[in-house]
């Protein structure tokens, strides 16, 4: 890494309320008085977990348990560049942090921290590179895509129903036609309302314009339909999210502002067998200098969910690896039991 970039550590502390914890940046520094997601520069000689803990420690007194990585964002300001490694906190010792509290708080070194609802960060003032961490906090780490429903309808609701109830909160709905969701506009009308019971989002693989009409929380681009946008095709009300296969779709995704993307195929599949897989080195290659959240795709295990983690990835993206399955519950319990880093 080049010496002259700031490597700061990063804990995103999460509580059982949908809440994060935000720090406020004091009044005599660069960036001053924006809130942002606690944590430190690195130290010589320090590893990213070692100063996650020695910061966390010092600026609020909490112990980390255990904790994965989230997102790496690059970003340059006038005054010098950062790289803010990014790390989901999943178990710690309280210290200062009382997850109960909804008042604003005091850290050890006098900060204001205060928790806040994921759902209104958009409403808070933070520095430029903390953007894209909103965009991953806002993520689960498990991006289903649902195919075509064959002649037994009932069969794929109680499958998409079975898979909320493992646990899945994003969905992708991928026809191969239009006519095709037009035929089954029922179908889809009863999976959003699945959605809306169980906090869960469902996004169209179609265009935007369908998807708004349809009443879906966003649009999946498929990489022809990206790379046919300058802009992003919907306001912020609802999530925008690409596929992408090379690092020319990444850049033109993270360009028109999507909130995530996907990249294919990472490893061999039955599926599109004559496609060269990217492997985990060139994917983490790929997505290091993406500001955007990036799933992983193509040949998806359970086993792979930590491993997308260690190369760079929000998570998986998964279709034959659920919907192929007798007891799709299980299956999906496989990728999403806990893959937290010590």
């Amino acid at each position: 890494m080049n010496p002259d970039v700031l490597h700061v550590a990063v804990g995103v502390i999460k509580n059982n309320n949908n809440q994060v914890l935000l720090s406020r940046r004091p009044s005599n520094v660069h960036q001053a008085d924006l809130w942002e997601f606690p944590g430190g520069k690195l130290e010589p000689g320090e590893t990213v977990r070692q100063a996650l803990s020695r910061e966390l420690n010092e600026e609020l007194g909490l112990t980390v348990k255990s904790a994965k990585p989230l997102i790496r964002i690059y970003h340059d300001y006038d005054e010098h560049s950062v790289l803010l490694d990014v790390w989901q906190i999943d178990s710690w010792d309280m210290g200062l942090v009382d997850c109960s509290a909804q008042q604003v708080q005091q850290g050890q070194e006098g900060q204001k921290i205060e928790w806040v609802d994921i759902s209104s960060l958009g409403a808070r003032d933070f520095p430029a590179a903390n953007r894209a961490i909103i965009k991953a906090v806002r993520l689960p780490d498990f991006y289903l895509i649902c195919p075509e429903p064959e002649a037994d309808t009932r069969k794929y609701i109680n499958n998409f129903r079975a898979c909320i109830s493992a646990g899945v909160r994003l969905f992708q709905l991928r026809f191969g036609q239009q006519a095709h969701y037009d035929r089954h506009e029922a179908l889809i009308t009863e999976l959003l309302e699945l959605c809306k019971t169980s906090n869960s989002r469902l996004l169209i693989n179609s265009s935007p314009e369908y998807a708004v009409k349809i009443g879906a929380h966003g649009v999946h681009l498929n990489s022809t339909r990206l790379m046919e946008f300058y802009e992003r095709p919907l306001d912020k009300k609802f999530l925008v999210s690409a596929s992408c296969h090379d690092a020319i779709e990444l850049e033109h995704a993270s360009k028109i502002d999507v909130d995530f993307a996907v990249l294919s195929p990472v490893n061999k599949t039955s599926s599109h067998a004559s496609a060269v897989p990217l492997g985990w080195g060139k994917f983490n290659d790929l997505v290091e200098p993406v500001c955007v959240p990036v799933y992983a795709l193509g040949g998806m295990c359970a086993e792979d969910m930590k491993k997308s983690r260690e190369s760079g990835a929000q998570g998986v993206s998964v279709l034959s690896g659920i919907w192929n399955y007798d007891d799709v519950e299980k299956a999906v319990n496989e990728y999403l039991k806990d893959d937290s880093c010590t």
